[in-house]
């Protein structure tokens, strides 16, 4: 004789807690903003004063724009949650670094700096569980051809 149990699934209602939440992964685009405002922090405490956030013109979009001492630096912010497709800094290509060098060459056409040093720095950012995450700070991760 086979015993067959049936069981209802029965989801919470709208705004209800569960005793086991089971977290979700996040979107590529969410993962992506707690990525930046993880390098924010990160840059901060280094030192960075932080200029501007996803500054956007006719060539792209540059995630951070920072002063370190002397130094115009935009930086480029990858984040993964997992290393099986490669580390997030093996994401700049060269078309990305092209980009950066339009993006940095707008920003300083509209800008009051006349001859600063500029720098393109990376700021790879692995997620782990329990809201951990590896940082690792590419500085001057690509120099202008």
């Amino acid at each position: 004789m086979t015993i067959t149990a049936e069981r209802e699934c029965v989801r919470p209602a709208e705004g209800e807690q569960t005793g086991h939440a089971r977290k979700r992964p996040l979107s590529a685009k969410a993962l992506g903003k707690k990525g930046e405002d993880a390098a924010v922090r990160y840059l901060h405490q280094h030192g960075y004063d932080i200029l501007e956030r996803n500054w956007t013109c006719f060539a792209g979009e540059a995630d951070i724009i920072a002063r370190d001492g002397e130094a115009l630096v935009f930086i480029e912010v990858k984040t993964r949650s997992d290393i099986r497709q490669g580390f997030p800094s093996e994401a700049v290509d060269a078309k990305k670094r092209a980009t950066y060098e339009k993006i940095a060459l707008a920003y300083i056409s509209e800008s009051e700096f006349v001859d600063v040093p500029i720098r393109f720095d990376v700021v790879a950012i692995v997620a782990a569980q329990k809201g951990r995450a590896m940082i690792r700070h590419h500085i001057n991760a690509f120099a202008v051809a």
